[in-house]
């Protein structure tokens, strides 16, 4: 199973995200104010430190359950991938010079030569194969095995070639490679260390452009430089990472110079920052939306299709992005992010028109016989966003005939709705933010096939696994995006997701400093080595 995917976006709902949308197919005009950058000026000199703020400390840094922001954001300056994914959302070699398909069941890397890991020892195709196949090892519980579902091997094939054979063709496999599943650890590291890797006391050996300093718990985690780095030389001596759940806390961190920026600012935040004169907002491409997940497609009041269009009909979309997300977001009536498109040009589907017809979601509900009939909306106390999207929810569901109970649950309790189906009896619908670790829709649309763990409502249709088979096929990734416009068609209209609202990476730097990139790359990419002066 995939849990990076529920476990990630479950934190994410209790944490008081001000994610936003991106602009694109599926999405209105840009909210009043709400300007995306494609990054921050360059920097004009190095500097010797500086500090970044963080809702949460990481649990590991062990890249097998590296599955959250917290985790990846200090990982992807630490650890390396085969391949990056760079911060205009594309994908590169990275650790591997090159990549060869060789056949739809044959991918080769081969391995870039002269690469230190901050040991000193230097990089093989033996540290490649046993970082990869560690997700293969049941002991070890990746949180990626989903990634390598259709692997049949990993193995070296030369002194710096490394072959990884399919049981089936896998388009997608070479693209998750920029992110934690191509992550390359030292071999002999993962060995001596076992369990302790990625932890405290175990420490990493990789091969990024920084390296694991002084982790003290509970209050910060600190970077230093790696000289023998084989890319461009970090711009800052060090990077501490601190952490602080409080919202206004973070806030007030960055309005005073204690940390110098932070990503998933808070939305009631962002006026307060624009305001403050300490530095500056950025709203960049992401590749997160907001939906409620449908939660039982078999039985209950949403089993009928009509009734979930009638429910999306009545949803103030509009509204809603406004209140919940603030400016940085725009009302959406697809689940997928609109900047998974960016790379398949004319590809790319048109964007559905944002409508509300209460009158016409009226007529649905009657024509269903569904007047009166309940739906259990679940929700958790954790972030005011929450409550938000449960309320207006509910009002659209009481305007049109039907009887919405709020029922509000404990984190953890919510956090079981996305790995327990008897988690999930009795809740018609739970709202979830979702975002992609590849720059394609199809990691998103796939999980609808039957059977797919992430399908948690149970959504079948063999027309459209037939066709997401089709897609996990296609190389080509202008053809692999037409056929997943289509299967966008057909959720769109099913509706195992009702859509709410596509968000942006929301980002603050303050004015000592400058470099970092806006888009959701930070997860993966080394951002950090960016960071330098700004005067």
């Amino acid at each position: 199973m995939s849990r990076r995917r529920w476990a990630a976006l479950t934190v994410l709902t209790l944490t008081v995200t001000a994610a936003a949308c991106g602009g694109g197919g599926g999405n209105t005009a840009p909210s009043p104010g709400r300007t995306l950058s494609s990054g921050t000026p360059l920097p004009k000199g190095d500097i010797d430190a500086f500090t970044w703020v963080s809702y949460a400390e990481p649990p590991t840094l062990d890249y097998v359950h590296a599955f959250d922001y917290p985790q990846n954001m200090v990982l992807s300056n630490v650890c390396e991938s085969l391949m990056r994914w760079t911060p205009e959302l594309k994908e590169e070699p990275g650790l591997a010079e090159k990549y060869e398909q060789r056949d739809p069941k044959t991918l080769v890397y081969t391995i870039r030569k002269g690469v230190k890991f901050h040991s000193g020892a230097e990089m093989t195709a033996d540290d490649v194969v046993a970082s990869l196949n560690r997700h293969l090892d049941e002991k070890v519980g990746s949180y990626w095995i989903s990634t390598f579902r259709n692997v049949e091997s990993i193995t070296k094939t030369g002194p710096m070639e490394v072959t990884v054979t399919f049981k089936q063709p896998d388009a997608l496999f070479n693209l998750e490679m920029g992110a934690s599943p191509g992550t390359v650890a030292s071999a002999a590291s993962l060995q001596a260390k076992g369990k302790a890797f990625g932890t405290a006391d175990g420490g990493l050996d990789c091969t990024g452009p920084f390296k694991l300093g002084t982790w003290t718990k509970g209050q910060s985690i600190r970077l230093d430089r790696f000289d023998g780095y084989w890319g461009d030389r970090a711009r800052s001596g060090k990077v501490t990472f601190t952490f602080v759940s409080d919202a206004a806390a973070r806030t007030n961190a960055l309005v005073t110079g204690e940390a110098d920026g932070s990503w998933m600012v808070p939305a009631a935040s962002v006026a307060r920052l624009r305001s403050s004169g300490a530095g500056t907002v950025h709203g960049g491409p992401n590749l997160t939306t907001a939906n409620l997940i449908v939660s039982d497609l078999k039985n209950g009041t949403l089993a009928d299709v009509r009734v979930r269009r009638a429910l999306s009909l009545a949803i103030d979309r509009q509204g809603l992005a406004k209140a919940a997300f603030g400016d940085y977001s725009s009302p959406s009536l697809v689940p997928g992010p609109t900047e998974s498109w960016r790379n398949v040009g004319a590809a790319k589907p048109p964007a559905p028109a944002v409508t509300r017809d209460v009158e016409a979601a009226k007529k649905l509900v009657a024509e269903a016989g569904a007047q009166g009939k309940k739906i259990v909306i679940a929700t958790t106390n954790t972030g005011p966003e929450m409550s938000v999207i449960s309320n207006a929810v509910q009002a659209a569901a009481q305007e049109i005939g039907l009887a919405a109970e709020v029922r509000t649950i404990a984190p953890d309790a919510y956090t079981a709705l996305f790995s327990d189906p008897e988690a999930r009896k009795g809740i018609d619908l739970f709202p979830t933010f979702w975002y992609l670790s590849a720059t394609d829709p199809l990691e998103l649309y796939g999980l609808f096939q039957t059977g797919q763990f992430e399908n948690y409502g149970g959504f079948s249709d063999p027309a459209y696994d037939k066709l997401v088979a089709a897609a996990e096929v296609e190389f080509d990734r202008v053809k692999r995006a037409q056929l997943t416009a289509e299967l966008q068609a057909t959720v769109a209209t099913q509706l195992p997701w009702i859509p709410l609202a596509d968000l942006d990476n929301v980002m603050f730097i303050g004015k000592r400093v400058t470099g970092a990139p806006t888009s959701i790359s930070y997860l993966y990419y080394p951002w950090a080595a960016d960071i330098g002066a700004a005067g």
